[in-house]
């Protein structure tokens, strides 16, 4: 143990105690000057990124990883108007979500309180240094970071905005606690300081998740990968259904939420699949898919059974024909990461049975898999997705920051009526 991780998260503790006393409208207006604080940095930010641009590009780094590491004026566009977003959110600390009042008379309330200090482990994307801190400091948590290596220059100019605006609050700038120096050992210590953070969010890949996972001694909310399904029923729309597979496949392939498989209805099949995939093909797709589909489709390279459990993040669709519901949910169940499902049909009741038979974060019933976001469900911007069945599940928002407490309101009530005393020691 070198004790900077630990001093560093009990600055972070101290914090976190101030920010809880700040009532709603103190956090949010803290969070409008931390997203104007990060619109004025700007230049500083891109060309801190620039530098991690090109040392990535020099370490080799390619594909969905470049593109989640690499801002630009639209991109740091979007973390400004996200912050402002979660600054707009209503204030989730101090709401009563419940109230009943005893037959004793006493008035049990349960209302939700921040969390504490929450630590944030991630790859690659500056961007959550803002989102992360957003969120956290408006739920009334303090948060201590620790990005990717091949972030660091990004990370350290977006800390330094937000740090700027702490300071004109009048607030201690351990509330969003960077570590600056990312060696992996520290990592480890972070994990392990159960007396001081409440709850670890590891965002990235699924290397460092399960690295998070099975060295933390404290909570920790996990989303290994996103493999998410459509399944194009008999009773499905068809222009619908290639339309939820090219937004779903191609209009972002390197995130979580984008689609892995696609199953198809024999009935459907033999009419739908061939145009539905040359269509896919066309636009930068490579296809693989089992016996049936390549039958249909000669193009399609072969899928294998670990295909279906392939994460891609790449413009490629594994794709299956099943022979009805019961196969496509059997299929979807053996193989789910628990993220998003999705189900293209015209049937009412074809589309309540897939809502009831999948138990992933989100189901989808004739919308994109790409909706399962924070942003997208109105949540503002969202610190991770959680396929965890903890106090959160799917997108974690502003509420999935908080959780709930007993507060009791009496009046001299006892338990007990008449209390013995306690012997005397002869």
């Amino acid at each position: 143990m070198t004790g900077y991780v630990r001093n560093l998260a009990l600055k972070a503790r101290e914090a976190a105690t101030r920010l809880a006393t700040l009532d709603g409208a103190a956090r949010a207006a803290l969070l409008q000057s931390m997203a104007d604080a990060v619109d004025a940095g700007r230049d500083t930010i891109l060309e801190a990124n620039a530098r991690d641009m090109e040392r990535a590009r020099a370490n080799g780094t390619t594909g969905a990883m470049l593109d989640r590491l690499e801002l630009d004026p639209g991109r740091i566009d979007g973390i400004v108007q996200a912050i402002r977003e979660v600054a707009a959110l209503p204030d989730p600390v101090g709401q009563v979500t419940r109230t009943e009042t005893l037959d004793n008379g006493l008035r049990v309330d349960r209302v939700r309180i921040p969390l504490g200090l929450i630590a944030m482990i991630y790859e690659a994307r500056p961007n959550v240094t803002a989102d992360a801190a957003a969120l956290c400091l408006r739920a009334g948590n303090a948060v201590l970071l620790r990005g990717g290596s091949e972030a660091r220059d990004s990370n350290i100019a977006i800390a330094r905005c937000l740090h700027s605006a702490l300071e004109q609050h009048g607030l201690p700038r351990e509330a969003v606690a960077l570590l600056e120096d990312t060696a992996r050992e520290h990592v480890l210590e972070l994990l392990q300081l159960s007396d001081l953070v409440d709850l670890a969010i590891p965002r990235g890949g699924e290397r460092l998740i399960r690295f998070v996972a099975e060295n933390a001694r404290v909570p920790v909310i996990k989303h290994y990968k996103g493999v998410c399904h459509l399944y194009v029923d008999r009773a499905a729309d068809p222009a619908l259904a290639l339309k939820l597979a090219i937004d779903g496949k191609l209009s972002r392939p390197g995130v979580c939420n984008a689609l892995e498989t696609m199953l198809v209805h024999a009935d459907i099949a033999g009419g739908w699949l061939p145009g539905a995939l040359a269509e896919l093909q066309a636009r930068g797709a490579e296809i693989r898919g089992d016996e049936r589909t390549r039958e249909l489709f000669p193009a399609a390279k072969p899928a294998t059974e670990e295909d279906y459990d392939t994460e891609y993040l790449a413009p490629v669709l594994t794709v299956k024909v099943v022979d009805g519901f019961d196969e496509a949910v059997a299929h979807i169940q053996r193989h789910t990461s628990d993220h998003t499902e999705v189900i293209a049909t015209g049937d009412q009741d074809t589309a309540d049975r897939f809502v009831r038979s999948i138990r992933s974060s989100a189901v989808m019933v004739n919308a994109s898999s790409r909706f399962n976001d924070g942003g997208a469900l109105g949540l503002g911007a969202e610190i991770g997705i959680s396929t965890t069945r903890l106090h959160s599940y799917g997108p974690m928002g502003l509420e999935a920051l908080t959780i709930e407490r007993y507060v009791v309101r009496g009046e001299g009530q006892a338990r007990h009526g008449d209390v013995p005393k306690v012997a005397e020691a002869a």
